[in-house]
């Protein structure tokens, strides 16, 4: 392998553009050297040394590509990782991994058999908020977990769009767009549950894909923790809410990275990632004798840490931190929470 790993990166649409490409730049031992875009060459304007070509082949027959990103759309996950890694590249696949478990499982099977890397993109793992949170939990500051509510709401009533998101086939819909990440959130938190029982619908009028879940994962019989989602959340909802035996965190907002690369902004200007004050959870937590009410205020952190770590583990300096088996469980939580919708009753949870 050359002194920089090579990247070539299928799909400049928004994932690749706002939350690939940046942070494959930002990384030191990274070079972002081919973007497959069919119709256009936009990666050009800010990327200027890269080679844009219109076929994907072009990756998979280039000797020096190393990596390859996939942010294709989510029903063609399985097809494009599958090519990238019987050509002998690394991958990093956007999330949802794939539609089904099975998929992810042949999927893992397959990087093992070639002996490489193979990672979904859980970048909000690097939530400054999420992080906080995990803070908290491991400092025990909220004593033992009991209740737990992970929302992402927003206010979109009326059915207007035509992205591939919101259309009928496998791997669509709010449920696999942001439940998802929810779903990976609980499981690094808190591990893999007892037992799951899932309400997820069709809300808007003429809508195809789910738009709306609520999701309630049980650990034990002491502590259970709800993941939900709406389009008619006007007035905004914490984003986390948590409970103990020793006091509870809210935390209204969400991570401002998004919003910043959408503004133009990159990673590495001043303030990038920094949440303001107003938007710090509120912690009320008696530790001993002491009693606590104030704001907490959010890591600062960056989605470049996935691709630090993906450089660094590619070079054998460190251990994989979002595994293809983590997002795997993941699917297979969404699969369960599907099913105990349909069937109207809360199920076991086996992976």
């Amino acid at each position: 392998m050359s002194e920089k790993i090579r990247v070539g990166l299928i799909g400049y649409g928004f994932a690749g553009r706002i939350f690939h490409a940046p942070f494959v730049d930002a990384v030191d031992g990274l070079e972002l050297a081919a973007v497959v875009e069919r119709r256009t060459a936009h990666s050009k304007d800010k990327y200027p040394g890269v080679n844009v070509v219109n076929d994907v082949r072009h990756l998979y027959e280039d000797p020096s590509i190393d990596l390859i990103i996939v942010t294709t759309p989510s029903t063609d996950h399985y097809a494009f990782v599958k090519d990238a890694l019987l050509a002998g590249k690394h991958v990093v696949v956007e999330k949802p991994f794939t539609p089904t478990s099975a998929e992810a499982d042949e999927l893992i099977a397959l990087a093992k058999e070639q002996g490489k890397v193979l990672s979904v993109y859980h970048n909000r793992r690097y939530d400054g908020d999420y992080l906080t949170v995990k803070e908290l939990l491991r400092q025990g500051m909220i004593g033992e977990v009991r209740d737990c509510t992970f929302s992402w709401d927003g206010f979109d009533p009326v059915m207007r769009s035509t992205n591939w998101r919101e259309g009928a086939q496998p791997g669509t819909g709010v449920f696999y767009d942001l439940g998802v990440h929810l779903f990976d959130q609980a499981l690094t938190l808190f591990g893999i549950p007892d037992a799951v029982n899932g309400d997820v619908r069709v809300q808007r009028e003429g809508a195809e894909a789910h738009d709306f879940f609520d999701v309630t994962l049980f650990y034990g019989n002491q502590m259970k923790v709800r993941v939900k989602s709406s389009k008619f959340v006007r007035e905004a909802s914490p984003r986390y809410v948590l409970h103990g035996t020793e006091g509870s965190f809210v935390k209204y907002g969400t991570d401002p990275q998004e919003a910043a690369l959408i503004g133009g902004a990159m990673p590495g200007d001043r303030g990038f990632g920094i949440e303001p004050r107003e938007n710090w959870g509120k912690l009320n937590s008696s530790i001993g004798s002491m009693h606590f009410e104030g704001v907490v205020e959010t890591f600062h952190s960056s989605y470049k840490g996935y691709y630090d770590n993906i450089y660094k583990h590619i070079t054998g300096q460190a251990e994989l931190n979002v595994k293809p088996e983590e997002a795997r469980n993941a699917i297979r939580l969404i699969e369960l929470a599907l099913q105990s919708s349909e069937e109207g009753r809360t199920l076991p949870v086996k992976l």
